[in-house]
């Protein structure tokens, strides 16, 4: 029996006797489509982005893994998704991913020149490597782990834009993918599947230390 794409949405909350309710039993999903999260305001929301050969996460994920101060960046170059995993300081391929503001002794992100990994993304992906390219993510748990999951393929654009006699600078207004423009977002039958993530099939280790080259190790089978 195949089962309803919304099966997992919460309960509608009971409601006053005062509250007015039109039932519709007709009514479907058939349709619709769930809009991206991208076209919101998302400031408190996981991100992270690629500019300059550099890559950092922003705040919202430092403080929804306080107690975390290594991770390992992992890549599937199938799904074109990519992973943030917390780690312990000498695990394999860790990377500092914050340090601390001087004013408030919070923990802060910190931006990681990653070359290698800078160009092979942009590779992989058909990237200008002149332009910032911004992807929202999820803190999803799985197998006892917490990680964050972001789709390289939804992505925001900032081009480079310069002014006569002005240093290049990153454009306030992103782009988004053509084949966003005429869509809000996925059906709610794929936006369903799309949750459907098997977290460790086929990522890659990314490892950034010293300039050397990356290693590339199966987590498992």
């Amino acid at each position: 029996m195949e089962s309803d794409p919304m099966d997992d949405m919460v309960n509608a909350p009971p409601l006053s006797a005062e509250d007015e309710i039109i039932k519709d039993t007709t009514f479907t999903y058939q349709g619709y489509q769930v809009v991206r999260s991208e076209f919101f305001a998302h400031i408190n929301e996981p991100s992270i982005i690629f500019n300059n050969s550099k890559v950092s996460l922003n705040t919202a994920c430092v403080n929804k893994l306080p107690n975390i101060d290594y991770v390992q960046i992992l890549v599937n170059p199938e799904e074109m998704k990519l992973a943030v995993r917390p780690c312990g300081e000498d695990a394999k391929d860790s990377l500092l991913w914050c340090g601390i503001n001087k004013k408030n002794g919070r923990k802060k992100p910190r931006q990681i020149t990653c070359k290698i990994l800078f160009a092979k993304i942009v590779q992989l992906m058909g990237w200008n490597p002149v332009h910032r390219y911004k992807m929202m993510g999820k803190l999803i748990e799985s197998n006892g782990e917490y990680i964050f999951i972001f789709d390289l393929k939804a992505t925001e654009v900032y081009q480079r834009i310069s002014s006569d006699g002005e240093k290049p600078r990153s454009s306030r207004v992103p782009v988004f993918p053509a084949e966003w423009q005429d869509q809000f977002g996925l059906p709610v039958e794929e936006h369903q599947k799309s949750l459907q993530i098997n977290i460790f099939n086929g990522y890659a280790i990314f490892g950034i230390k010293d300039s050397t080259v990356p290693n590339r190790i199966p987590l498992r089978n």
